[in-house]
């Protein structure tokens, strides 16, 4: 757990110390993992499912939502260079609230990638021959070795493939438009299977978006990198924001572009004769796109896109869902054997889902999941934008430990379930079928209001349960954790009077015989001095 190149700080603030890449470095690091598929299976499972006009405005819908709400938590976690679970338990949930997201993100890491997983697994069978339950294996088991070295080795996966995968990105779409300028027509004209045609229809448009804003968590992803960013230079802070801005809500440009393009090959490749029922898979459009540059290795291109693409952006899912499975078990267990252990469980869950053929009812996954993903989004977003600058009921700064933390924070983890429980209701028909398509938009509104008003009723109480010990002004001062025996940085660090002298965030958090003794003045009990 001490060897920062395997740990990757996964459960605490990333110090100055080891945050040594450049702002550029980290931005296409972030933006490396974008690379993933999953945008066109979706943009394509769009336009099949609703038709081209309800799939392109609920794309957009959903891309300026996803914008929007990222451009807060992509600062926030660049400023205080923390991932977005200790993001989100000083922005509402407190320490033990937050779990809940924790879960929720995970679930996130392990959908996605199952979803990548399928599309390279399609890809292994069409051009080896072999029976998909296989490659689904194999597909899961290639990701492991690359995500074991965290951030050391995803920067420079990232930074080697993006010039090689924006050129086969490029090329089939090129192609498309110079030699077949009519097909443009032809997507906009599409309707695939929906009940409106090629016409606009508001309930299926707000369907349509609610399944695009599932992909409301991937700012989670990206703060996964964020977090790494350095500091920014006085003279030049138009460089650190392009770059934060960029690997934050950026991603959701090139995002959108890729469903949008998702949805313009599945026309493509109908068109060519490829069954609706398969005109999702990215591998049948990209034969059907390489096919119009270079028809005779078509396949061998498309399956190395593929491969690659899917890599890139597995390796990312891998590395933030062991983060978040960290999270969690650490806070329930008390106990945290390693990152790299949680990477094994995500990779496990998601080849269980593969080999369920989740790829035959994505639109129903991602639509449920929105509405939790969206809620928790919705409460964060609300308290960083609203309760923190505006009401200043919420702390300034993000707080994110144990020690300084109530367990439950009623403004985000109450906001959160209310906006969760009521969409989730929606979604499964409960308000009809105007409830039913715009059910994530409800969690959005709910979660989005429903933390200021519980904020100024609880006057935010919940937020800080002691005030801090230290000085966070001295920035590079390390303290020694009477626990671990480790130095780390005073942003690390909180003042425990059960170990009598200064603790590390995961020290405290795994710490099972304190008894929140550093806060129980919350009882009415004096809190015992400690030598800090």
């Amino acid at each position: 757990m001490n060897n920062p190149v395997l740990e990757d700080y996964s459960l605490r603030y990333a110090p100055s110390t080891y945050r040594k890449w450049s702002e550029y470095a980290v931005a296409m690091a972030a933006l490396g993992g974008i690379a993933y598929m999953a945008d066109l299976a979706i943009g394509g499972s769009l336009a099949i499912q609703y038709g081209f006009t309800n799939a392109f405005w609920g794309i957009l819908t959903a891309a300026v939502i996803i914008f929007l709400t990222g451009i807060p938590i992509a600062y926030y976690s660049s400023k205080y260079n923390v991932d977005v679970d200790l993001l989100t338990r000083g922005a509402g949930f407190g320490y033990l609230g937050s779990t809940i997201t924790s879960l929720i993100y995970a679930s996130f890491t392990f959908i996605f990638f199952a979803l990548e997983g399928s599309v390279m697994s399609q890809a292994f069978t069409l051009f080896f021959g072999i029976p998909i339950a296989i490659s689904y294996v194999i597909s899961s088991l290639i990701i492991i070795p690359l995500v074991l070295f965290g951030m050391t080795a995803l920067s420079v996966v990232q930074k080697w493939t993006n010039p090689i995968w924006i050129a086969l990105f490029v090329i089939p779409v090129a192609a498309i438009l110079i030699k077949d300028p009519q097909s443009v027509a032809g997507w906009i004209a599409f309707a695939g299977k929906s009940p409106s045609g090629s016409h606009f229809d508001p309930l299926l448009w707000g369907s349509a978006a609610g399944i695009a804003l599932s992909l409301i968590a991937q700012i989670g992803e990206q703060a996964d990198y964020l977090r790494f960013m350095p500091k920014a230079r006085p003279n030049k802070k138009w460089v650190w924001w392009t770059a934060v801005l960029a690997a934050g809500p950026g991603w959701v440009v090139l995002g959108a572009t890729k469903q949008l393009m998702g949805s313009f090959l599945s026309s493509v490749a109908v068109a060519h004769g490829t069954p609706m029922s398969n005109a999702n898979e990215p591998i049948h459009m990209y034969i059907a796109g390489f096919g119009y540059a270079f028809p005779a290795i078509a396949l061998v291109l498309a399956a190395i896109f593929i491969f690659m693409s899917q890599i890139k952006i597995n390796v990312t899912n891998a590395y933030s869902g062991s983060l978040s499975w960290s999270n969690f078990f650490s806070r329930v267990t008390h106990k945290h054997p390693g990152r790299v252990v949680y990477i094994f469980l995500n990779v496990g869950i998601a080849l269980a889902l593969m080999e369920g053929n989740m790829f035959a009812i994505l639109g129903t996954i991602l639509g449920f999941y929105s509405n939790l993903a969206v809620a928790w989004i919705g409460a964060v977003v609300a308290d960083l934008v609203i309760n923190k600058p505006v009401l200043k009921l919420s702390p300034s700064y993000v707080e994110f430990k144990r020690a300084h933390l109530y367990n439950i924070n009623p403004v985000g983890f109450g906001s959160m379930a209310i906006a969760s429980a009521v969409s989730v209701a929606a979604f499964f028909g409960a308000f009809g079928p105007w409830g039913e398509s715009f059910s994530a938009f409800i969690a959005l509104l709910l979660a989005f209001v429903l933390s200021p008003v519980i904020a100024i009723i609880t006057k935010g109480k919940y937020y800080i349960a002691r005030d801090p010990h230290y000085h966070a002004g001295t920035h590079h001062d390390v303290l020694t954790c009477a626990s671990c025996g480790y130095e780390y940085e005073k942003e690390d660090m909180a003042c425990c009077p059960h170990h009598d002298g200064p603790i590390c965030s995961l020290c405290c958090s795994l710490d099972s015989e304190c008894g929140d003794v550093c806060k129980s003045n919350l009882a009415g009990v004096p809190v015992k001095a400690a030598s800090c």
